[in-house]
């Protein structure tokens, strides 16, 4: 239930953040400036979970080598999964790669236009069809991200941890109620452009710039001083840890790697042969024709939403007289150069592992 001045807030949020946003929002990133439906997807896909710097590359580079959904829907998953190595999240990726598919064969290469269509497509939630809607085809419709949440929970002060499903629900309905009217459909797309832009660069999580902000004076955070409680944290719970022993079985400067399962983390990528523990390790490294003895590298950790894991990695070296050569890898396995590494999509903590032994492998 909002206090009686937040809700008259409501009929002058939009027209308020849309005047804010033409004069002080961003309008100069890479996506924006289009209606092209692919452009605007391929960033919505990427910003999920991740920052404007941190995508920007990786949008160029998918650019450059799938100009277009056709391109992206014929492209090998190897390919797109090897492009996406580093972004994370890599079910994103997979999605991205089923999504194209599906808008060719589906929709003869053009994206729809309904909020409802867009979010039959794989990979495609409600708030991102909407992102998608709006900005390719002017739809008036809500998006709710993060950075949103942020924005609704600290401007409207909403009690309760966004993610649960009650808080959640509510805050739709707000967001809904807040849309510019249909009689301006013109300010959608800025409108949905600034709630991103506010929240991304002054209703900060950290130390939000409130000074700045277009709400400060109707604020519930800032006036009461929650901007740190609003929005509430997740219940906290204990982070499980999880062990794997990885094989770096080298020939001379190559290196083995295994095709992962196209499902579970990592999905698809290409990553080192694991065990659940030393001797398993050392079992299938005598079955891949490893000499015998491994030596142990420097431990390592990679922390994933719901769980860390804690890597020990061991190399040994390839027997030749064992009968298994680099030529002779099946379609699970390859033979690798260092120095080729960025034609596969190889998880990040185990590049880096990998980057450490370049000059080292002679």
């Amino acid at each position: 239930m909002l206090s009686s001045s937040s809700a008259s807030l409501v009929t002058h949020f939009s027209p308020r953040l849309v005047a804010w946003q033409r004069e002080y929002g961003r309008h100069d990133l890479p996506w924006q400036n289009t209606r092209d439906a692919y452009r605007i997807w391929l960033s919505e896909i990427m910003l999920q979970q991740t920052q404007v710097a941190t995508v920007m590359p990786y949008y160029a580079r998918f650019l450059a080598r799938f100009p277009d959904v056709e391109a992206l829907a014929a492209a090998p998953l190897d390919d797109v999964m090897a492009l996406w190595a580093g972004l994370g999240y890599y079910s994103r990726a997979r999605n991205l790669h089923r999504c194209a598919q599906a808008v060719v064969e589906q929709h003869g290469g053009t994206f729809p236009e309904s909020v409802e269509a867009l979010t039959q497509l794989p990979g495609i939630g409600r708030s991102t069809a909407a992102a998608i809607a709006s900005f390719a085809f002017g739809a008036r419709a809500t998006i709710l991200d993060g950075n949103v949440k942020r924005v609704l929970t600290r401007v409207f002060g909403v009690e309760g941890f966004p993610g649960e499903k009650r808080v959640e629900n509510a805050l739709w309905l707000l967001a809904e109620s807040l849309l510019p009217a249909a009689s301006a459909p013109a300010d959608v797309s800025a409108y949905t452009q600034g709630l991103m832009d506010l929240g991304a660069t002054l209703c900060v999580r950290g130390k939000p710039d409130c000074g700045r902000c277009p709400f400060a004076g109707d604020c519930v955070a800032h006036a009461s001083g929650r901007q740190r409680e609003l929005p509430a944290s997740k219940p906290k719970k204990a982070v499980p840890t999880r062990r794997t022993w990885m094989l770096v079985l080298r020939d001379g400067d190559t290196v083995m790697l295994e095709k992962r399962p196209p499902s579970g983390i990592w999905g698809g990528l290409w990553s080192l042969p694991e065990a659940a523990d030393e001797v398993a390790l050392a079992e299938r490294a005598q079955a891949f024709g490893a000499q015998a003895g491994v030596v142990a590298l420097g431990s390592l950790s990679h922390t994933f939403t719901h769980f860390k894991l804690d890597i020990e990695p061991r190399m040994a070296e390839l027997d030749r007289f064992a009968g298994l050569h680099p030529e002779l890898a099946d379609e699970a396995t390859a033979w690798v150069a260092l120095r080729d590494l960025d034609a596969y999509g190889v998880p990040a903590p185990v590049r880096k592992l990998l980057d450490g032994l370049q000059g080292t492998l002679l």
